[in-house]
């Protein structure tokens, strides 16, 4: 018996209990990148909110979830949250509301935002009931948007550089959707695009 313990503690032993467990803590790390760099790189990025402009929905700080796969199978809809690269430095993400989409001519006049497109020739006045009513939608323009082409406005209108300033945003510059605040945990919640 005694002679037992003397050989489970020999040096080979403990080398050999040294191995196995480095040997398992690689395949745990190894797995967990298998799982974990596919989602970040492909399904979900990260994005902290910068700046002002989407107050008050959205903060500086704040801490979203973008889904990256939606956009590749559908089209980005009016009212979605998207972050996207910015046309004039692509080095920078932006997020901002879609408010026009492609084909449509999109009206800014006397602060209201007028959507032009088959189902409304006449034009369509936008209500936008997640502005806050001291908001004011600046600008006088009148853009038609080509086939891959969106209209996105910030809603802080009066501290927003967006598609009134720049122009439209192709949609090969789109990243995704904000679909999760997860930080503040106060905020926790599903992002829910606006509903016109």
């Amino acid at each position: 018996m005694n002679e037992e313990n003397i050989q489970n503690n020999t040096p080979q032993a403990s080398r050999n209990e040294l191995l196995a467990f480095v040997w398992e803590t690689i395949k745990v790390i190894v797995i967990s990148l298998a799982i974990i760099l596919p989602i970040r790189y492909y399904l979900v990025q990260p994005f902290f909110v910068k700046g002002a402009s989407m107050e008050p929905n959205f903060e500086d700080g704040d801490y979203l979830l973008v889904d990256e796969i939606s956009y590749r199978f559908s089209e980005p809809s009016r009212g979605d949250v998207v972050i996207f690269r910015y046309p004039e430095d692509q080095s920078q993400f932006f997020v901002k509301r879609i408010i026009g989409l492609p084909g449509e001519t999109i009206e800014v006049k006397n602060n209201k935002v007028i959507i032009y497109n088959s189902q409304s020739s006449g034009g369509l006045e936008l209500q936008e009931d997640y502005l806050s009513s001291e908001q004011e939608t600046l600008g006088n323009m009148l853009i038609r948007l080509d086939g891959s082409e969106y209209f996105v406005l910030g809603d802080n209108r009066l501290a927003s550089s967006d598609s009134r300033r720049w122009g439209p945003v192709n949609k090969s510059l789109i990243t995704g959707k904000a679909f999760l605040r997860a930080w503040p945990f106060t905020k926790f919640d599903k992002i829910k695009g606006a509903v016109y």
